[in-house]
C-alpha cells in the first residue's frame, strides 16, 4: 500500500526529511501551519502531487525546480514570506490554481503568462506596483485578486482574460481602469473600492455581465452614462466618493437591487432611477439632498437610508412642490439633509452650528434669540400649536449619549445663567463670556447642543435646556 494523500497541517513540524521524495504515488500534500522555513531539496522529485498546500509556514522560497512538479493543479502559498518566484514555476502548465496572498512579493516574472491552465489567481497582500502585460495570456482565468498592493494601474492587456467572471483590485492606487477591461464580457463581479479613482471608463457599460461593482473610497465626481448598460447589475456601491450627480441612465440599470451612495455630495436623485423597478435597498446618507423625486413611490423599497442616526428602514414621507420647478416631489423629517463641516469627519456631522451662532452672536442678539427662538421639538397641545406646526418642517438631529447629554445640559446651564448674570456687565465682561462660549465649543461640550431650524438663525434645543 502506498501513501497517496497526507495531511500534516499545524503539527509544529520544525523539518521535512528529504526522504519525502520515497512517496512517490503522494497525489496530496499539506504542511500549513507549521514553523518551516524551507522544504527539502528532494521535494520537486513528488511528481505525482497534484495539490500542495504550505500556507503560513514562513517559506520565504521556493525551490528553483519546483516545475518538475508537472502534475501540480493546485498550488496554495498563502501567508508566506515570499519575495520572488523561481522561473520554473512557468512549467507548471496543469496549474489551475495558485494561491500566492500576503507574502512579500515585489514583482511577477513575466512567465508568469505561461500557465495558460490557471483558473484562479491570488496575489492579494502583496507589494506589486505592476502587473506584468503576459497575464493577459491568461485566457482561462476566472478569479484573479490583486487586492491590497500598490498598483497604479492595471496593463490593457487584461482584456485578454476573456474568461474572468471576478476582479479584485481593492486598496491600490489605482486612478483609472483601463479601456480594455470593457472586453471582459464574462466579467460579474467587480470590486474596486479603496483606491484613487478619478473617473470609471465608459467601456464598463459593455460588462454585459456584470451583476456586482463596488467603487467604494474613491474620487469619483461622477459616473458614466454607459452604466445604465448594465442589465444584470445587482449591486452598485459607490459610497464615500465626490459624487455631484447621478447619470439619468442609471434608471437602465433594470436588476438593480441595492444601490447605495451614501457620503457623497448629492443634492439630488434623478426621477429615472425609478425604472430600475428591482431596486429594493437606497442608501443616500450623508449626501446633500433637499428633497426626493416622487417617482420613488413607484418602488418596492424594503429600506430608504437617508441619515446615520435613521431608527427605521423605511419613512412616511410627505408630497410638496419644488417652488423652482414646480414639480411634485417627496420630503420628510431627515430632509433636507446637512451637510457635515470639514474636519469634522471622525465625528458626527453636528460641528459647525455653534460655531456660526457664537461668531454672529452678541450681548443684544443673544437676549433677543433667547426671547424668540423656536424649539425644535414640539409639543402639540392644543389646536392652535397643531395648526403652527404645520407650517414648520421638524429637523431632525443625531442623539447625544445619555451620558453626554448630562454633561451638556449642566454646562448650558450653567452658561445660561452666567449669560443672565452678565446682561447688566459692561462690554468687557460680555467679550469674556463670548470667549468661554469659544472654548466650550472647541472642547466638545457644546456642539451637541447647537440646532439650525429650517429658514431661521441657529437655536439652542429646549430638550437640553
Amino acid at each position: 500500500m502506498q501513501l497517496v494523500e497526507l495531511d500534516l497541517s499545524r503539527n509544529d513540524i520544525p523539518e521535512i526529511p528529504e526522504s519525502i521524495s520515497f512517496c512517490r504515488a503522494l497525489q496530496v500534500a499539506d504542511f500549513s501551519g507549521n514553523p518551516l522555513t524551507r522544504l527539502p531539496e528532494s521535494f520537486p522529485e513528488l511528481q505525482n502531487l497534484t495539490c500542495l498546500s504550505v500556507n503560513d509556514i514562513s517559506l520565504q522560497a521556493l525551490p528553483e525546480n519546483i516545475g518538475n512538479l508537472y502534475n501540480l493543479a493546485s498550488l496554495e502559498l498563502r501567508e508566506n514570506l515570499l519575495t520572488y518566484l523561481p522561473e520554473s514555476l512557468a512549467q507548471l502548465q496543469r496549474l489551475e490554481e495558485l494561491d500566492l496572498g500576503n507574502n512579500e512579493l515585489y514583482h511577477l516574472p513575466e512567465t508568469i503568462g505561461a500557465l495558460f491552465n490557471l483558473k484562479d489567481l491570488w496575489l492579494d497582500g502583496n507589494q506589486l506596483a505592476e502587473i506584468p502585460q503576459e497575464v493577459g495570456n491568461l485566457k482561462n482565468l476566472l478569479c484573479l485578486d490583486v487586492s491590497e498592493n500598490k498598483l497604479e494601474c492595471l496593463p490593457e492587456e487584461i482584456s485578454g482574460l476573456t474568461s474572468l467572471t471576478d476582479l479584485l483590485v481593492s486598496q491600490n492606487l489605482l486612478q483609472v481602469l483601463p479601456d480594455g477591461i470593457g472586453k471582459l464580457r464574462r466579467l460579474s463581479i467587480l470590486k474596486v473600492d479603496q483606491n484613487k479613482l478619478i473617473q470609471l471608463t465608459d467601456s464598463i457599460g459593455d460588462c454585459e455581465s456584470l451583476t456586482e461593482l463596488v467603487l467604494t473610497e474613491n474620487q469619483l465626481q461622477s459616473l458614466p452614462k454607459s452604466i445604465g448598460k448594465l442589465k444584470k447589475l445587482n449591486n452598485l456601491n459607490a459610497d464615500r466618493n465626490k459624487l455631484t450627480s447621478l447619470p439619468k441612465e442609471v434608471g437602465g440599470c433594470c436588476s438593480l437591487n441595492v444601490f447605495s451612495v451614501r457620503d457623497n455630495r448629492l443634492s439630488r436623485i434623478p426621477s429615472e432611477i425609478s425604472q430600475a423597478t428591482e431596486l429594493h435597498v437606497l442608501d443616500v446618507a450623508g449626501n446633500r439632498l433637499t428633497y426626493l423625486p416622487i417617482s420613488l413611490t413607484t418602488l418596492k423599497l424594503k429600506a430608504l437610508w437617508l441619515s446615520d442616526n435613521q431608527s427605521q428602514p423605511l419613512l412616511t414621507f410627505q408630497t410638496d412642490t419644488d417652488p423652482e420647478t414646480g414639480e411634485k416631489i417627496l420630503t420628510c423629517v431627515l430632509l433636507p439633509q446637512m451637510p457635515s463641516e470639514p474636519g469634522c469627519q471622525d465625528n458626527l456631522p453636528r460641528c459647525g452650528a455653534l460655531e456660526s451662532l457664537v461668531n454672529e452672536m452678541s450681548d443684544e442678539t443673544w437676549n433677543e434669540r433667547a426671547v424668540n427662538r423656536v424649539s425644535a421639538i414640539r409639543f402639540l397641545e392644543d389646536e392652535k400649536d397643531e395648526e403652527e406646526n404645520e407650517m414648520r418642517t421638524l429637523l431632525r438631529r443625531a442623539t447625544p449619549h445619555p451620558g453626554e447629554l448630562k454633561n451638556m445640559k449642566k454646562t448650558v446651564e450653567n452658561l445660561r445663567n452666567d449669560m443672565n448674570a452678565a446682561k447688566g456687565l459692561d462690554s468687557n465682561k460680555n467679550e469674556n463670556l463670548i470667549h468661554r462660549l469659544h472654548t466650550h465649543e472647541k472642547c466638545g461640550l457644546l456642539e451637541e447642543s447647537a440646532l439650525f431650524h429650517p429658514g431661521s438663525e441657529p437655536i439652542i434645543s429646549k430638550s437640553i435646556l
